[in-house]
């Protein structure tokens, strides 16, 4: 604990030479924890939570991010980006990824000309550097701050500091644009991205905390934890007709279990070289 403690005093010394900044908030541990601690060393009046919207992220959390930011005391902004309104992001392709955070991350350039704000912070940590992120490149293009990569902070880090000050997210589960679960070169549109939501919602409210439904056409396929896969199976009856109503044919589990970035597995070790 020593070492994480050492690198939240280097986070609170990055912070303090921000003066004002904006912090992209999504309402996961890390973006909180970002937040949180900007508020402390820099004042709530000089910290704002933009929380964004988009047709790629459910509208739950969107709300649930602006009540956990109220929450916490800071300003809230709350505005929204049309990713399906660019091709290069509908078509999804590897590159789709920075096409979306470059327009996420020109979005919050612009508001923090327009509202006098000096930095835009993230909240990247350095386990993000082990998987494909097209993110960093764009995030980098747009000189958006990564403070908690900035301090070393990895994410069992990231949950121990937050559970210390008593963020209520400290333990929840990671969320990703729903676009994660559709297979390079299948076009996004409503219809499919709706689909996949409904589909996860359903077999959330069975009792599994980590679930994602891989879109394979007319495959549905399941990941929860491994250690879960049995219990899974046990409400099959249910998942098979309701995955089926949403116009799945066939309904799978994969074995390996829930992890993240499955997606990318298929991926050449120059694509991930590439954009990493």
């Amino acid at each position: 604990m020593y070492q994480t403690n050492q690198k939240n005093h280097k986070l609170g010394e990055i912070l303090q030479g921000m003066n004002r900044v904006i912090v992209a908030f999504s309402g996961g541990v890390d973006s909180t924890l970002v937040l949180t601690r900007a508020k402390q060393e820099l004042g709530q009046n000089n910290v704002l939570a933009v929380v964004v919207a988009s047709e790629l992220f459910r509208k739950e959390e969107f709300e649930g991010a602006v009540k956990l930011a109220e929450s916490i005391g800071v300003n809230v902004y709350q505005t929204e980006i049309k990713e399906l309104a660019d091709e290069r992001i509908v078509a999804n392709t590897p590159d789709s990824w920075y096409f979306s955070k470059m327009m996420l991350y020109s979005h919050l350039n612009e508001l923090s000309k327009e509202l006098g704000y000096d930095y835009v912070l993230d909240g990247m940590i350095m386990d993000d550097m082990d998987d494909f992120r097209p993110g960093l490149k764009a995030r980098t293009e747009a000189g958006v701050r990564s403070v908690l990569q900035e301090a070393n902070l990895y994410k069992r880090e990231v949950r121990q500091l937050s559970k210390e000050l008593k963020l209520t997210v400290w333990n929840k589960p990671a969320s990703c644009s729903l676009a994660s679960r559709i297979p390079y070169g299948t076009k996004l549109g409503i219809e499919i991205i709706d689909q996949v939501n409904r589909a996860e919602k359903f077999i959330v409210k069975l009792g599994f905390d980590m679930v994602r439904v891989r879109y394979h056409d007319n495959i549905a396929r399941i990941e929860v934890a491994s250690e879960e896969i049995i219990e899974l199976l046990k409400h099959r009856d249910q998942i098979q007709l309701k995955l089926t109503e949403l116009g799945f044919n066939y309904v799978s589990v994969d074995l390996l279990g829930y992890r993240t970035g499955s997606m990318n597995e298929v991926l050449s070790e120059n694509k991930f070289a590439e954009v990493n």
